[in-house]
């Protein structure tokens, strides 16, 4: 039986990053919505971090109505002319205002205005994670030991491929590679893909084909993972380079990054349709909790990247052409652009009926990879 000490121990350990983290990319994605709206002139009713039962709140200048809630699962910002939170037009009303008021609520803007505060959450979302990848760079820098082959593992891809020990690998798929670590990331997500390894030879430089095999394999966190391995490795350094970056190099660093983990996700979401990937890598909050507060035990640096990571996904799951989110707004958007008006209310209707039906089923499956993970 768990003591109040180790309840307590858990709390911290896990439910204190874990808020900590989401907080941070919410905030940060009501804000974009928050500020474009804002300089488009729309009033702005309510910002609200988390949903359900009021915690605190007060009112700015404004009048926007800033609360935070007890469910710390999301967040919304609520315009003038808005039916609920989901940004929902109330039509009713919006056809009785005079036009002064219109002018002012989110449904009396362009498509063009009304798109910009939409697409503005996410794009905050890839900003925050280019900042945190920035500082990342910047303060701590990155391993910079080169990708060199030391040992060829009998049987492996790298065998069947022609690797050589002493090999160098340069560029994989036409992509430089930096260090030993950028070579391995690349291979992880790409099982049973063929790729093309330039590689240095002595004087010469040769190209391989090679395609590393599907293995399972448990992470730091303990996390099972479905990885490529191409089968080199290399002899274990008493000391691994370290390369220091400038601001300017830091933030290219940081953009090359924020778009490997947009390439990387939107590679496995598209392996899951095409049957080759699982989906049961999908993660919940309660494995999102769990990560974070081991990523916290890891250090200050391993949480600040996780953040960065979490920030990009919630950017791409709002991008997702879903009524509901922040992706079904603006394929509503283009088709109203498209057009020359915006789809019917019934037609809306039922879409954001789908789109809460698609979300709840996305939850309610992501939660139980969650417990299955953490019952095996």
């Amino acid at each position: 039986m768990m003591s109040a000490y180790d309840i307590a121990a858990g709390a911290v350990t896990y439910v204190v990053p874990y808020v900590a983290v989401l907080a941070i990319v919410i905030f940060i994605h009501e804000m974009g919505h928050f500020l474009v709206a804002r300089w488009c002139g729309i009033r702005v009713l309510t910002f609200s971090m988390g949903f359900g039962p009021e915690i605190a709140h007060f009112h700015d200048r404004k009048g926007t109505r800033w609360r935070l809630a007890a469910i710390p699962l999301g967040g919304y910002v609520k315009f003038y002319g808005d039916e609920n939170a989901a940004s929902a037009p109330d039509r009713e009303r919006l056809a009785a205002m005079p036009e002064q008021e219109r002018s002012v609520s989110f449904y009396g803007q362009s498509v063009g205005k009304r798109a910009a505060v939409v697409a503005a959450g996410p794009v905050a979302n890839f900003l925050l994670a280019i900042v945190i990848f920035t500082a990342s760079f910047w303060i701590y820098g990155r391993p910079a030991s080169e990708a060199r082959v030391d040992q060829v593992v009998a049987g492996s891809a790298a065998e069947a491929a022609g690797f050589q020990p002493d090999d160098v690998i340069l560029r994989i798929d036409g992509s430089s590679i930096g260090s030993f670590a950028d070579m391995q990331r690349i291979v992880r997500i790409s099982p049973e893909r063929a790729m093309r390894f330039d590689v240095r030879r002595g004087e010469q430089e040769v190209s391989l084909t090679a395609s590393p095999k599907r293995q399972e394999v448990q992470d730091s966190f303990g996390q099972t993972l479905r990885i490529g391995v191409l089968g080199i490795s290399r002899k274990p350094e008493t000391e691994i380079p370290h390369r220091d970056y400038s601001l300017g190099e830091a933030v290219a660093g940081a953009v090359g990054e924020t778009w490997f983990v947009v390439d990387r996700t939107m590679s496995y979401i598209g392996g899951i349709f095409t049957g080759r990937e699982s989906a049961d890598q999908l993660s919940g909050p309660i494995r999102i909790a769990q990560v974070s507060g081991q990523a916290a035990q890891l250090g200050f640096e391993v949480l600040f990247e996780l953040t960065a990571v979490i920030s990009i996904s919630i950017g791409l799951l709002n991008l997702f052409p879903i009524p509901l989110l922040d992706g079904g707004h603006l394929l509503f958007y283009a088709v109203e652009a498209i057009r020359g008006r915006p789809l019917s209310e019934r037609a809306q209707e039922v879409g954001f009926r789908i789109g809460i039906a698609m979300v709840l089923s996305l939850m309610l499956f992501a939660t139980w990879n969650d417990i299955v993970h953490l019952a095996t």
